[in-house]
């Protein structure tokens, strides 16, 4: 139950902030995306070197997580062909729809009407993507029998 009510009131926090800083706001992004404003792309930078400098100080000073009490640390590994398809796909839909997943969750909660929209987009490709990963591994190979046959 901790955990839960330390979610809520850091998605609170969150979302207060993101639209407080004006993410869930589609013009401000396309201007973004247009490069016509930096606005936003300070913002996630400033974001970007806290949280760098911030998880790097808590693994020096052996800091362990306030919920579970794992020690904060990580792994590195370097990045496959799986990551750069996803950011395509994630650049693509945030070019497409003005907004990425935590702006959308924004504009839900200021009841911005068109965003459910946007959220039922996001949640089919997160059903798509489950459904392709529970597909045994040789589906993605052998086409069904029928249809390599009429393909002739």
């Amino acid at each position: 139950m901790r955990t839960r009510v330390a979610a809520v009131a850091f998605g609170a926090v969150f979302g207060f902030a993101i639209s407080w800083g004006q993410f869930t706001d589609p013009d401000r992004l396309r201007e973004m995306l247009l490069l016509q404003d930096a606005y936003l792309y300070l913002m996630m930078a400033t974001a970007v070197a806290i949280g760098f400098v911030g998880v790097r100080v808590l693994r020096r000073l052996r800091v362990r997580a306030l919920l579970t009490g794992a020690p904060v640390s990580w792994t590195t590994s370097r990045p496959e062909r799986r990551h750069v398809v996803g950011a395509a796909i994630f650049g693509v839909g945030w070019a497409v729809t003005d907004s990425c997943p935590a702006p959308i969750a924004g504009q839900l909660a200021q009841g911005v009407l068109w965003s459910v929209f946007t959220i039922a987009g996001v949640l089919l490709g997160i059903a798509l993507f489950f459904r392709r990963q529970e597909r045994p591994a040789g589906a993605a190979e052998a086409p069904p029998a029928g249809l390599a046959q009429s393909a002739r």
